[in-house]
């Protein structure tokens, strides 16, 4: 009889396995909705639930008086942002973002070059292993090393000095603005650790949409009687603009918001990350420090529409 049982058992259960796999196969899109249920409530609930909520709190605003948060709608915090103390630390972020990004496009174009058109076998390996070998090792490890390595008694400075051009370092630290008293302390600083950190952001799309480039484009371009710099113009750089752009929404992005290498390496003056960071901790006002992270977000919306708009997604 236990048998008898454990059979009907067995067979219900096939019964509703098949009813459900009959009901799947008539109905793939609801198969589809199964299985993209999980992490798309995930996503918008503890993705596009936490903006929504930093977005509200950027309209609420701080009693001067009292210091308390006054949940009335308004644009007032965002009128703070405007203030020249506010203003400036948006620009020098998205400043130094730009520069950053400019820079890393410059550096990995032809590293990711020769990596996709010549590098085989065993010298692409140690190709990958050059590019993510940096990120292997702790952020803040990198951050403090580059730190010593920018101190006025650093090993930078000692090759400066063991090569006579201690006077080209002098020269570049008493700049306006972006000088300081040694490269630890300067913008200079500050710009060659995000280069260093997310230079290899960049390099890696570059390389995978160079990878795609057909060869005999390149040839038929040459035999066309074009030289190698409108081949460069016409035909590589068009073909791998979506891994430019894939490249900079990285290095652009996280330069705009890091906060922990402007807290180690460079001067006192604010980023974005810092501001958010000083006005959500010690300064307690969470209005303006939500207002200071949406800044970011729009900039970054407006950098994809632009590039959209530009056909830079085109080809992915």
């Amino acid at each position: 009889m236990s048998r008898a049982i454990s059979i009907q058992t067995r067979d219900g259960r096939t019964g509703v396995a098949g009813r459900l796999s009959d009901l799947f196969w008539r109905r793939p899109k609801l198969l589809l909705l199964l299985m993209l249920a999980p992490p798309l409530l995930w996503l918008g609930i503890i993705y596009v639930g936490s903006l929504f909520s930093l977005l509200l709190q950027s309209f609420f605003s701080i009693d001067e008086f009292s210091g308390l948060i006054q949940y009335e709608f308004t644009l007032k915090t965002y009128g703070e942002l405007l203030r020249p103390t506010n203003y400036d630390i948006i620009l020098r972020t998205t400043l130094m973002a730009t520069a950053v990004t400019v820079a890393s496009a410059v550096i990995a174009f032809p590293i990711s070059y020769f990596a996709a058109r010549y590098a085989r076998g065993r010298m692409k390996a140690v190709f990958y292993l050059g590019v993510m070998l940096p990120l292997w090792s702790s952020y803040l490890v990198k951050v403090y090393a580059w730190k010593l390595i920018l101190a006025k008694e650093g090993i930078l400075s000692w090759f400066f000095d063991a090569a006579g051009l201690m006077p080209v370092l002098e020269a570049l630290l008493a700049l306006p603005v972006v000088g300081g008293n040694s490269l630890s302390v300067s913008y200079i600083g500050t710009f060659l650790v995000f280069l260093y950190v997310w230079l290899p952001f960049m390099i890696l799309p570059i390389q995978a949409s160079l990878e795609r480039v057909p060869s005999n484009l390149l040839e038929a371009s040459g035999d066309l009687g074009a030289s190698q710099r409108q081949t460069f113009r016409y035909v590589v750089l068009p073909l791998a603009l979506p891994g430019i752009v894939a490249g900079s929404i990285f290095t652009f992005s996280l330069t705009l918001g890091d906060y922990i290498i402007p807290q180690i390496v460079g001067s006192s003056r604010l980023f974005i990350g810092q501001a958010v960071y000083a006005h959500q901790g010690t300064a307690g006002n969470i209005p303006l420090a939500a207002a200071f992270a949406v800044v970011p977000i729009v900039i970054m919306a407006f950098y994809l529409w632009m590039a959209k708009r530009k056909g830079a997604f085109d080809a992915l």
